[in-house]
């Protein structure tokens, strides 16, 4: 899981790239650094077996709280983000 990943969120405005850093803490820990169209966001996320979850906070377009859930399977990642009253989008990724 520790490296870069570049992920595609499927938003109900379109796809959205986003940079994503991970550094793991512990076995069920991690820090994070995601960079895209809202700017820079730090976080701290979960780990449980191949599944990585963590939340962040953008500003642009508008105030919203996303909560992602992924599954890491060698060099891709699937899931969701829970993009507050929008719903959820599919996210994919890939290991840079």
């Amino acid at each position: 899981m520790d490296g870069d990943w570049t992920l595609v969120i499927q938003s109900p405005m379109g796809a959205r790239e986003a940079q994503l850093s991970v550094k793991r803490k512990s076995d069920t820990a991690f820090d994070g650094v995601m960079n895209g169209d809202s700017g820079r966001q730090e976080f701290e996320g979960n780990i449980e077996g191949d599944t990585m979850s963590w939340q962040t906070e953008i500003t642009t377009p508008i105030l919203l709280t996303l909560d992602f859930t992924v599954t890491v399977a060698g060099d891709t990642l699937s899931g969701q983000a829970k993009l507050g009253m929008f719903g959820l989008a599919p996210v994919t990724g890939a290991r840079a």
